[in-house]
């Protein structure tokens, strides 16, 4: 962070409907983040996290994959989120694997979104996934995680957060994604919280520090 009053910087990677944006970009408005959403990316022009951008007044861009393979996008897209300077970057529904083009950029940085617990599900369709073997009574809960992405391995990085959802017998497909996503709003709003408060100066420490420097 730039000073020890400034916001922290926050690009939100997306290619959905934008509902965690949303919830991201809610918190930095009421104050429950002290940080506010710098740039938002998709790579899908049919993006609806497009119009939730625009209705907050904040820059986006898409980036489209088009031919260019992996390496390539990813470089360029590093560039530009570069260029915002952020201290967090959210993946917020990014539903595209990043190489290290990309995060070895942003080492320590880079935040990701996961509808099911550690270990499950990893990949597309986690909440169908534990939808269908709940109806097959091998299960009776699913999750939500949010951890950071060090590497190119699939909803593995080291964990930050995680929410139980229970799966009633009673649930449908909808029901149960609407709960899960609920829980996803408010557990990468927490977690950020938690990420910018270390990132935050310790005015403590620091008037140790200056203290000690005085005497």
């Amino acid at each position: 962070m730039s000073s020890p009053t400034a916001p922290a910087r926050l690009v939100v990677l997306a290619s959905g409907s934008g509902s965690n944006l949303q919830a991201v970009i809610d918190a930095c408005t009421t104050g429950q983040l002290a940080a506010h959403v710098v740039h938002v990316v998709v790579n899908r022009p049919d993006a609806g996290a497009l119009d939730r951008a625009a209705a907050a007044g904040i820059q986006a861009t898409t980036l489209a994959c088009a031919d260019q393979n992996r390496a390539t996008y990813d470089a360029a897209l590093a560039d530009l989120v570069e260029i915002c300077r952020p201290d967090v970057i959210v993946l917020a529904g990014w539903m595209r694997i990043l190489t290290m083009n990309f995060l070895g950029r942003f080492p320590g940085r880079v935040v990701n979104l996961h509808p099911a617990l550690p270990g499950e599900y990893p990949g597309t369709h986690a909440i169908e996934r534990a939808f269908v073997d709940s109806r097959a009574g091998q299960r009776d809960h699913t999750g939500v995680m949010v951890h950071l992405v060090p590497d190119e391995g699939v909803d593995d990085g080291p964990v930050l957060a995680t929410a139980t959802v229970a799966i009633a017998a009673t649930d449908t497909l909808e029901s149960l994604t609407a709960r899960v996503h609920a829980v996803e709003h408010r557990l990468l709003v927490d977690t950020l919280r938690s990420l910018i408060a270390e990132l935050a100066p310790n005015p403590i420490q620091n008037g140790d520090r200056h203290a000690r420097q005085s005497r």
